[in-house]
């Protein structure tokens, strides 16, 4: 089981990235996904989190950030649009076979099994 994200960069606020996570290994479809970020001396935060039952947004991210699935490429998109400095962080994305959980268990405090390495999102004042 593997994830890959990319997509990171250097924006300015107001700006718009997509990043994107491409799993080898298993079917995206089966499992949960899930966006989380961290910045720097702050905790984890569960940013986006998708499973069969439902979808999750963070209120800080919530109406700017769209998670989504491609199952044919077997990967998953996290479009996020009106970015502020505040969205500064790594993001990394996960993956759980337990998608029959809702999407707020995973991204609030139930963690995945499976990680990806972080990819960096600098957003400009």
């Amino acid at each position: 089981v593997q994830l890959q994200a990319s997509g990171g960069g250097l924006v300015q606020a107001g700006g718009s990235l997509r990043l994107s996570c491409a799993a080898s290994g298993f079917s995206l479809d089966s499992y949960a996904i899930g966006w989380f970020r961290q910045a720097p001396g702050k905790e984890r935060e569960g940013v986006s989190c998708i499973s069969s039952t439902s979808t999750y947004y963070a209120d800080s991210v919530n109406g700017r950030f769209t998670i989504s699935r491609d199952n044919a490429k077997n990967t998953v998109y996290l479009q996020m649009n009106s970015l502020k400095p505040d969205d500064t962080a790594v993001y990394f994305c996960a993956a759980d076979p337990s998608h029959y959980y809702s999407g707020s268990y995973f991204c609030i405090g139930g963690g995945m099994d499976y990680w990806g390495e972080g990819t960096l999102v600098t957003v400009s004042s």
